[in-house]
């Protein structure tokens, strides 16, 4: 299948944000005023979304086990149910639900729905039902754009056969941002952007990631952050950010542009 990829920026301004699972659980009204605003100023959202301590809960009471490598949930078929029922059927709604409720109109969606998006096994052996993704059908999320509907979409894709797959949503993020031309990304997490040594650090390069990254400081669940932050940066998109709920944290530059500023 082919990846749709926009084929122009629109004169709006568009902003793909991530919500990490652990920041999901802990929103108040004024996160959500934030988007208001966005929206307010001719911003176009999409909001994509994980929900890893729902998972969490959910496999514990199931007595399923599973652990991550390289910040990726390793997933079999049990996990793989559980991940798409919490995901699609708990988490998406209720963060619709509190998207209308701020007076944002919103619309909850999933790999599965109009083939949005269509994925592949990462790595079946390691990971299992873990997804790359391989195409995204950006006609669909331009039409609810247009009209001024948010996408919320759960990080579960579809394989060509149907097959679930569990795709990390930072992965997914990068992708969104990349395949809708859009002019930033916010990854949404639990902490102030990355910290080194106990210190937030408000401005990063791609260089200093991967040092950092080799020295051990940046560990676990960051590194698919900052890889798909990087990958989005060198393919075009302008700002590149990882923050805290409120918005704060983390901005990654090109090296060349910090050495010019």
């Amino acid at each position: 299948m082919t990846t749709y990829k926009s084929m122009h920026h629109t004169a709006h301004k568009r902003i793909v944000i991530k919500l990490g699972g652990s920041t999901l659980e802990g929103l108040n009204e004024a996160f959500f005023d934030n988007f208001k605003k966005f929206q307010e100023s001719g911003a176009e959202l999409i909001i994509t979304h994980g929900g890893g301590p729902a998972i969490n809960r959910a496999l514990a009471a199931q007595g399923i086990e599973t652990h991550t490598l390289n910040g990726i949930r390793i997933t079999n078929e049990a996990a793989m149910e559980v991940v798409q029922s919490t995901l699609i059927g708990q988490v998406n709604p209720a963060l619709v639900h509190e998207l209308a409720s701020a007076g944002i109109p919103a619309i909850g969606l999933n790999g599965f729905d109009g083939q949005l998006m269509v994925g592949d096994y990462l790595d079946k052996e390691i990971y299992g039902f873990v997804g790359a993704v391989k195409a995204i059908n950006t006609p669909l999320l331009e039409a609810l754009l247009k009209i001024g509907v948010v996408p919320v979409i759960a990080c579960v894709g579809a394989s060509e056969a149907g097959q679930a797959l569990n795709i990390n949503g930072d992965t997914v993020a990068s992708e969104m941002a990349l395949a809708l031309g859009a002019d930033s990304l916010l990854l949404v997490t639990d902490v102030s952007g990355i910290r080194i040594q106990d210190e937030y650090q408000t401005m990063a390069t791609p260089s200093l990631i991967n040092q950092w990254t080799e020295q051990g400081h940046i560990y676990g669940g960051m590194i698919p952050k900052v890889q798909g932050a990087i990958n989005c940066l060198y393919a075009g998109i302008p700002s590149v950010q990882i923050v805290g709920e409120t918005l704060i944290g983390t901005t990654i530059v090109a090296s060349s542009k910090l050495h010019s500023s």
